[in-house]
């Protein structure tokens, strides 16, 4: 029988805009986070101040940005038109307020909601705005966005730009921190995307004269590359593609220099000109797996009033180019059929190395064809009564595994069954599942992917995942390492580094993998009990809590019983990212750490071990 609950008018809330993106944030800026993941939300606030500032550089003012971040602050100033000076306080604060409206003043532009802004400032504990315009300058001050001191508009000798101060909002994003790698990354992407212009981030200059060629360089080791970067350019779009020696497709996609990390209608095109193309200009019908295995590759598009799928932008949803325009999937086809096909016959050298690449991957898959189909038998078979995959509820019940689904989950891989069972009892059940280890996990370096078939750990770890064929049907978005802080422990974890670098690096490259840190101490006394990760925490903790509190040393995940892992992995969650900087060599790192140095290997674990003398406090993992 249903619930007796009173509805009424009085059930009927209105917000003001600045209050319902505070109480809603996710629906304005996706997750919140603490910043260990490219996603987050502090990233989402940089990079909507930084869109306005690259919307005047498209539309030819100011080749300057720069970008100033410390532990907690941003300051990002341009040098545009700057704001009009008596619109200020609307266009910060007002949602629906700005000129992307009009079309004539802002073409192809990122932003068009009139969102962005607004949402920075309303989940920032301070926000300052100054824009400057032909010797007048106006300030205006914010505290959650909502406004604090309105300055009169004074003379001014600066140059016109509008300079944006924000420090966002602890008490909504708690504990963030922001990692120089992802605003590296994301200040290069800007700048291999916007020719001419110049980003000083911190004092160092991101300027780019290759565009994607250049983004294809930084990413990509020169050594596994098959065949040099082909780079062809056109109105609207840009695109760079090129074979390496890896396994996976590897992808980078961009919409009005937005980047979108869930692709989308271009992306999709891309990847299916690429195919169309190949085969008609060798003249053969090859497997579309053949021909995009080993692929790196990246296009940029320019779309009028783009349509994303969400208000982060990370997925185009537009069909067509334009309101008159062809269709972004014709549009980006046709491209490739003529471009690309001129292109491979101008160059047969390079036509000849993809072709060969392609032939490699045709004969690869046929020799685990039979090897494969028994264990995805196997899987299948195994899945119907298999214990080491613990699934989420959100998984179990939904069959469509939308991105909304996959956005929210975690999958937790864990060694031994103490371990294991202290996860599975304490964690979230609707988002985070577990899959169990036995024992040590199979050292993969130099192996061929038939491994990851014959050796069902491996098999049901990827089937689990379900990247068998790509990061496409990744079903979490969150894979977490969750392994002892001891020998064992850190051995573990670096096999099974080993095993995404070498079979699944687009996984790695995709921010998808972490390791879980773990509280080494606990400090109580009858009122008050401190998680510790660190020495220093520790030490911080028993001067807080005085009187000789009791401290107890964890030894392993399994000594940790379920109801206080719950801490551990919920809002509170501690996750340090696997990083791939511009200067990694996969295959270097792999035979230094993974090969028969075993000498140097067992040092660098004894070293890296987090032990009570000696414990510093943990840094994102970057290779």
């Amino acid at each position: 029988m249903a619930q007796n609950h009173n509805y009424t008018e009085d059930s009927i809330k209105s917000l003001e805009p600045r209050e319902h993106i505070r109480l809603r944030p996710g629906m304005y800026i996706g997750k919140l986070g603490d910043g260990s993941a490219p996603d987050d939300g502090i990233y989402v606030l940089v990079k909507e101040v930084v869109d306005n500032s690259i919307d005047e550089h498209m539309m030819g003012y100011g080749k300057t940005i720069e970008i100033v971040v410390t532990e907690a602050h941003v300051e990002i100033r341009d040098f545009g038109r700057g704001i009009p000076l008596g619109k200020v306080v609307d266009c910060v604060s007002k949602i629906n307020t700005g000129a992307k409206y009009d079309s004539n003043a802002f073409q192809k532009s990122v932003g068009l909601n009139g969102v962005g802004t607004k949402a920075v400032n309303a989940l920032s504990s301070y926000f300052r705005v100054i824009s400057t315009r032909d010797g007048e300058e106006k300030v205006a001050e914010f505290e959650q966005g909502k406004l604090t001191k309105d300055h009169k508009v004074q003379s001014s000798k600066n140059k016109n730009g509008t300079l944006v101060h924000f420090q966002p909002d602890g008490t909504i994003f708690k504990n963030f921190r922001f990692i120089p790698e992802y605003l590296e990354n994301q200040i290069w992407n800007y700048a291999f995307l916007n020719s001419g212009l110049t980003i000083n981030y911190n004092g160092t200059k991101y300027f780019s004269e290759k565009g994607l060629h250049d983004l294809l360089s930084r990413k990509i080791d020169v050594e596994s590359m098959r065949y040099p970067i082909i780079h062809l350019k056109g109105e609207d779009i840009e695109i760079a593609l090129t074979h390496t020696n890896q396994y996976g497709e590897e992808y980078y996609s961009f919409v009005n220099g937005q980047y979108t990390t869930q692709g989308g209608t271009h992306l999709s095109a891309f990847r299916e000109g690429i195919v169309r193309t190949v085969r008609e200009h060798f003249n053969k019908n090859f497997d579309a797996a053949d021909i995009r295995a080993s692929i790196a590759g990246a296009v940029s598009v320019r779309v009028q009033e783009p349509v994303f799928e969400s208000q982060t932008k990370t997925k185009l949803g537009s069909n067509n180019i334009g309101p008159n325009g062809p269709t972004v999937r014709s549009f980006v086809v046709d491209f490739l059929k003529k471009e690309l096909d001129d292109f491979l016959h101008k160059n047969p050298e390079i036509a000849q190395a993809m072709l060969k690449r392609i032939q490699q991957s045709e004969r690869e898959r046929k020799d685990i064809a039979g090897i494969k189909k028994l264990a995805n038998e196997r899987a299948k078979k195994a899945n119907l009564h298999n214990k080491k995959l613990r699934d989420c509820k959100t998984h179990l019940n939904d069959k469509k595994k939308d991105d909304e689904v996959k956005f929210n989950s975690t999958l937790f891989i864990t060694e031994g069954d103490s371990a294991s069972g202290s996860i599975t009892k304490s964690r979230n059940v609707d988002t985070q599942a577990v899959f169990s280890l036995r024992g040590k996990p199979l050292n993969c370096y130099s192996l061929t992917k038939k491994v990851v078939y014959e050796n069902e750990e491996f098999n049901l770890l990827q089937h689990a995942l379900n990247i068998e064929d790509g990061l496409e049907g990744l079903r979490y978005n969150r894979v977490v390492i969750a392994t002892d802080a001891d020998v064992d422990g850190m051995h573990i974890r670096l096999l099974m580094l080993t095993f995404f670098l070498q079979f699944f690096p687009d996984l790695v490259r995709g921010g998808h993998l972490y390791i879980l840190e773990t509280p080494l101490f606990r400090v109580r006394n009858k009122k008050k009990t401190i998680y510790c990760y660190s020495e220093e925490e520790k030490n911080k903790a028993i001067n807080k809590l005085g009187s000789k509190p009791e401290i107890t040393r964890f030894k392993g995940l399994g000594e940790i019983s379920p109801d206080e892992f719950g801490n551990f992995i919920g809002e509170s969650i501690r996750l340090d990212p696997i990083i791939l900087n511009k200067d990694t060599h996969i295959k270097n790192l792999l035979s230094y750490y993974m090969g028969k140095n075993t000498p140097d290997r067992q040092q660098f674990i004894i070293e890296n071990l987090k032990v009570e003398k000696d414990i510093v406090e943990e840094e994102p993992v970057v290779v």
